[in-house]
């Protein structure tokens, strides 16, 4: 009977510890496209390598609007921004725009992969994460920079992530183990070696502590798309660069003996759209005496910019009056700048989960993106690339590869989304993450 209870016993704590060794690795490449993995020309040869192993989307429907940190806050809530309230990078700030972002975890409102694993007692790392300055996650290093003291100055990067990393001297930690000595130019996005850096911190974690879930964002692909448009030299490096780094995180957990019942995802926040013109709404605004930049206390409306949508924001949000006269405006103006963007309604906005602070959003055509002037000509030459668009049109897609421990071979999703990412994650992990606004993908599990 003892030899009977001893063996239940052992069954049941080998059980318990292999639902807690399952890992995931969560890579998310900022501005990822479908045709960066599936195009061979694009040179991914390792992610490509990995790929046959197991499946992938042919695209993922984003958030409104497609930027950055409502898309990865998405990521790991598994909720659209109305719910989970990082609505945008930065806030609307009519009173003057003071440089500062979305960096806190205390912003989320919602449970995150992160501190579902917390109660849970799992381990996690999170690395140059956005949206996750005092988060839950075991071992951070967030994305967050000091502004300068004076206008002109480069933004101040490498003390903000020492005197923010948790534990209290982990970022000199992976410094001394990783990195080597890192100065403020080597987290200046005009250098690869930002991400090449990400990836070592990242292998460095895994090695180290072996957390159930690291989640880390590298980042130059987007910083060279918004300078080159979707294709350029630059644009190529970086996605060189970053299939590098995921090789690296491979071998890592490679070398850290977890290869077995360690899962990767790879995925990215939004596409990218050419720019050839900018709309600066706000100058409507100025010539009809709603919005005053030398006096911005007296505001009555005032649209927040993120890239190829802008949202209309309210003093009062019961001043019918007001937004009549901004809808007067936009419905008078010429035919050919009418037809550059698209009038979102408050209707619109709650469907596809955008800040339910905005009494409606401009989304931008294709080619066209948001400038904040309050002066000038109302659109103005642009170049370059950006995302923000409305989800609803293949460039704007992001991508989606998973691999390893758990994941069938040879599965295409013809579409998912963000918020798809989050209740795979707990399935793996085995986290029981409440329900959101994604699905589990059960087709993509053994």
């Amino acid at each position: 009977m003892k030899k009977f209870l001893f063996g239940v016993g052992a069954f049941l704590l080998c059980h318990s510890l292999a639902a807690q060794e399952s890992h995931v690795v969560l890579i998310s490449i900022d501005g990822l496209r479908p045709e960066f993995y599936k195009d061979p020309s694009w040179n991914m040869v390792h992610l490509r390598q990995a790929m046959e192993t197991g499946s992938y989307a042919d695209g993922v429907e984003g958030v409104f609007p497609t930027v950055t940190y409502p898309s990865h806050t998405t990521m790991i809530t598994g909720v659209k921004p109305l719910k989970h309230g990082v609505y945008y990078n930065t806030p609307a700030e009519p009173l003057g725009v003071t440089g500062n972002w979305l960096w806190k975890y205390e912003n989320i409102k919602v449970p995150t992969l992160f501190s579902v694993a917390k109660e849970k007692g799992l381990k996690t790392a999170a690395v140059f994460w956005p949206v996750s300055v005092g988060g839950p996650a075991t071992y951070n290093i967030p994305e967050y920079w000091y502004l300068p003291k004076e206008k002109g100055q480069d933004r101040v990067m490498s003390k903000a992530l020492q005197e923010n990393a948790t534990p209290a001297g982990l970022y000199e930690e992976v410094e001394q183990h990783a990195t080597g000595k890192l100065e403020e130019i080597d987290f200046n996005g005009d250098y690869l070696g930002i991400d090449e850096n990400l990836a070592r911190m990242s292998c460095y974690l895994i090695r180290q502590y072996k957390p159930a879930l690291l989640a880390v964002h590298l980042v130059t692909v987007d910083h060279f798309e918004h300078e080159q448009g979707r294709d350029g030299d630059k644009v190529r490096a970086a996605i060189a660069g970053v299939d590098r780094a995921i090789k690296s995180i491979r071998e890592a957990v490679q070398k850290a003996g977890i290869a077995d019942n360690t899962t990767f995802i790879v995925t990215g926040d939004h596409g990218f759209v050419d720019i050839h013109s900018n709309i600066a709404p706000n100058v409507l605004l100025v010539k009809a005496g709603l919005y005053d930049p030398q006096k911005p206390e007296n505001w009555k409306a005032y649209f927040h910019q993120a890239g190829g949508a802008a949202f209309l924001q309210l003093k009062d949000k019961n001043d019918k009056q007001t937004k009549e006269k901004v809808l007067q405006l936009l419905n008078s103006l010429p035919l050919a700048q009418q037809k550059t963007f698209i009038i979102k309604t408050r209707e619109e906005m709650d469907a596809i989960g955008a800040d339910g602070s905005a009494t409606l959003a401009l989304a931008a055509k294709q080619g066209y993106a948001f400038s904040g002037a309050t002066s000038g000509e109302f659109i103005r030459a642009g170049k370059g690339g950006t995302h923000g668009f409305y989800p609803d049109f293949k460039e704007i897609q992001t991508g989606f590869v998973a691999f390893g421990y758990g994941i069938k071979k040879g599965v295409v999703i013809p579409q998912m989304g963000l918020v798809d990412i989050a209740p795979l994650i707990s399935k793996l992990l085995n986290l029981n993450m409440p329900a959101g606004d994604g699905v589990l993908l059960e087709g993509l599990l053994k």
